[in-house]
């Protein structure tokens, strides 16, 4: 009995992205529309302007599961490294809109709309919730940490991304 409650205490003082509900999955079958969620960290590293540079599309025939959700990557080297810590690359909050987790609703995200924030890969809908988002980042994630728990078990967004055409990953 002393290991289940010793067990049971290490799975509660896991962090909340650890313990995940529905990813947001698109028509392409592919969690974050089937872009390689390893390639944003190289990315961010990359100079960036007034906009944030494109992310990079997976291919079809290099993919994980985590999740319940096919990821897709652009080389096996992302895919092992991904393979090698799941809930540090996946996004945070399954995928969806992370102001609209802060508004505490689960509405899709867009691929090409991203931040990494404390090493953690944020995910927003429009270039319009971007501008909202970013007037201050760590007040919206500090409300969408204390919404999370309240919604995470809801089920995954069904609605598709506004203004975005995803494409199948490479090979599909």
């Amino acid at each position: 009995m002393k290991r289940f409650a010793l067990a049971f205490a290490a799975v509660m003082s896991l962090p909340l992205s650890a313990i995940a509900g529905p990813q947001y999955i698109d028509q392409t079958g592919f969690a974050v529309s089937g872009y390689d969620v390893v390639a944003y960290r190289s990315l961010a590293q990359s100079p960036v302007g007034e906009t944030q540079p494109a992310a990079i599309p997976g291919r079809a025939d290099i993919t994980a599961d985590y999740n319940g959700a096919t990821f897709a990557f652009a080389s096996e080297a992302n895919r092992d490294t991904f393979l090698s810590d799941p809930a540090r690359y996946a996004p945070q909050y399954d995928g969806h809109c992370a102001y609209g987790v802060s508004k505490g609703g689960k509405v899709p995200g867009n691929p090409n709309l991203w931040r990494i924030k404390d090493d953690k890969l944020y995910l927003n809908i429009t270039k319009n919730v971007v501008g909202f988002w970013e007037e201050d980042i760590p007040g919206n994630i500090d409300l969408a940490q204390s919404n999370w728990p309240e919604i995470e078990a809801q089920e995954a967004s069904e609605n598709p991304i506004p203004n975005f055409e995803s494409p199948a990953p490479e090979g599909h």
